[in-house]
């Protein structure tokens, strides 16, 4: 090997890693226009069974059937702005500016109850509660800090409303041309196999994301209900906080659980802890379990045997190494990437023994 071959090696690594830096910035300027993107693919997925419901079974033209469900779509959205986001902004409001040295001072109290409750004498308790620093170390702004951050994200996105239902409109109006942008790359022997796994994909993850759409509706329902019979103030909020936390997989719910027991356990404060404070909270809490068992033996059975049609242990595996690889993104993504990646497997290489094994339900 001579000095030339090695430094033009040298220079086109060097070449490759430029451009591979070049197009990270790039993406990472738009960053804002791919989650519009994003955000109207998935809007295009939740509205693909009503445009194939205009067009299939009512006989209506592809693009009257797509402005159609743009209309309801919208309709829904603005439902939801006008019904919930005041509220939800005004209850956010409320909670965002707790006092929070009040709240660190309603906790110690609540934990100095607990502890009377269950019979630790006086003298041990003033001393524990010095000894642990729990709750001097304990940082209660990331509380207000997460829900501020939440109103500026639905802020965010009414900003770029507009951008995400123009795409969603051509996503559904022309929806073969991404695939026919992508059919240019792929050879022509193998174009029947792409446009048939693209297809299935899309079924598949349209049935997926309506799914979710059900599954946070239902545990918010059951969450407010809950939250409105035992008196619990900002009990919407809290409620869409906690169902809408539920779609990071395993994570979500015991974050959910516990900032619902948190907040019913503050909102009483003053009250007699054994007599008012810890049974409410019990009540609560049975609440939010109930809403669970109905998540995890209706909700989700629902969801991924009609879409994702993976066993249980996929799926777990699955969430659990998108999360070490990106994080609470990744845990949200996993599942229909890996959906996907499945089909994909099946169509290009269905003769393959352990391919075969995994996508035998699709």
């Amino acid at each position: 090997m001579t000095s030339k071959t090695i430094a033009e090696g040298i220079l086109r690594a060097l070449g490759v890693i430029l451009a591979i830096a070049i197009l990270l910035a790039f993406l990472y300027k738009i960053s804002a226009v791919l989650i519009y993107i994003a955000i109207a693919a998935v809007a295009s997925l939740i509205g693909r069974p009503i445009v194939l419901f205009f067009r299939q079974k009512l006989k209506f033209n592809n693009t009257v059937a797509v402005i159609i469900t743009m209309i309801f779509l919208v309709g829904v959205v603005a439902g939801v702005i006008a019904l919930f986001v005041p509220l939800l902004i005004q209850q956010g409001q409320n909670l965002s500016l707790l006092n929070i040295d009040a709240l660190q001072t309603n906790l110690e109290d609540l934990y100095r109850q607990l502890l009377q409750y269950i019979g630790v004498k006086s003298e041990d308790l003033e001393q524990s509660i010095k000894d642990s620093h729990l709750f001097s170390n304990l940082n209660f702004g990331i509380l207000p800090d997460f829900l501020n951050s939440i109103i500026g994200i639905l802020g965010s996105l009414s900003v770029g409303l507009f951008s995400v239902l123009f795409i969603a409109f051509f996503f559904l109006k022309d929806s073969k041309l991404f695939e026919e942008s992508i059919l240019t790359l792929i050879p022509d022997n193998k174009e029947n196999r792409f446009q048939h796994s693209m297809e299935t994909i899309k079924n598949l993850l349209s049935r997926y994301f309506v799914g979710l759409v059900f599954q946070i509706l239902i545990l918010f329902v059951i969450y407010s209900i809950v939250l409105f019979v035992f008196g619990i103030e900002n009990a919407i909020v809290i409620a869409f906080l906690c169902a809408l936390l539920n779609l990071i997989p395993y994570i979500g719910p015991i974050i959910g659980g516990i900032l619902m027991a948190v907040l019913t356990m503050t909102s009483n404060v003053g009250a007699d802890f054994s007599s008012v404070i810890l049974p409410k909270t019990g009540y609560v809490m049975i609440g939010f379990i109930i809403g669970q068992l109905v998540d995890n033996f209706f909700s989700q059975p629902f969801i991924f045997s009609s879409s994702v049609k993976s066993h249980p242990l996929e799926i777990f595996l699955i969430i659990i190494i998108g999360g070490l690889l990106l994080g609470v993104t990744g845990m949200i993504i996993a599942v229909p990437g890996y959906t996907a990646i499945k089909v994909i497997l099946k169509e290009f290489f269905s003769e393959n023994k352990i391919v075969k094994s995994l996508t035998k339900n699709l």
